[in-house]
């Protein structure tokens, strides 16, 4: 594999359940390995759980996102519009139909998708894990 660029987002303990979602509602393919499926690591800070999500991969159409469980015990906030996951699709209904299966799937919508002010189409749901997703279609 050549040269790539990755989104990859740590959530507390919902790893697993979070990427297993997101291939419900995208598509793609799933790698997941848990700190249980690898061997003794010497050296590491910490005892993982061996159910925690050590790596996660989901390659989606056109991108793909990784992951892995909090190790450290903190409640970092995943809910914030500080970032937010850009999907681009091919059509409004297709975009449509990913708010749709989010939103039905405990989810907010956050920006009803609808026509940019840019010539394309666009909207933002928060998820039931608090990440946000904005969803996009280029051209008129």
């Amino acid at each position: 594999m050549g040269t790539s660029l990755a989104t990859y987002i740590t959530l507390p303990g919902t790893t697993a359940e979070a990427f297993e979602h997101w291939r419900d509602v995208f598509g793609g393919e799933l790698d997941i390995t848990r700190y249980g499926d690898m061997p003794p690591m010497e050296g590491m800070p910490f005892t993982p759980d061996p159910r925690s999500v050590a790596h996660v991969t989901l390659r989606l159409p056109g991108g793909e996102l990784a992951g892995g469980d909090v190790m450290d015990g903190k409640d970092y906030p995943v809910r914030d519009t500080a970032y937010s996951l850009l999907y681009t699709l091919e059509s409004p209904e297709e975009a449509e139909a990913v708010v749709r299966r989010l939103v039905d799937a405990g989810g907010t919508e956050a920006m009803p998708f609808g026509r940019a002010p840019w010539g394309g189409w666009y909207g933002q749901v928060f998820d039931r894990f608090g990440v946000m997703w904005a969803l996009s279609v280029d051209g008129d």
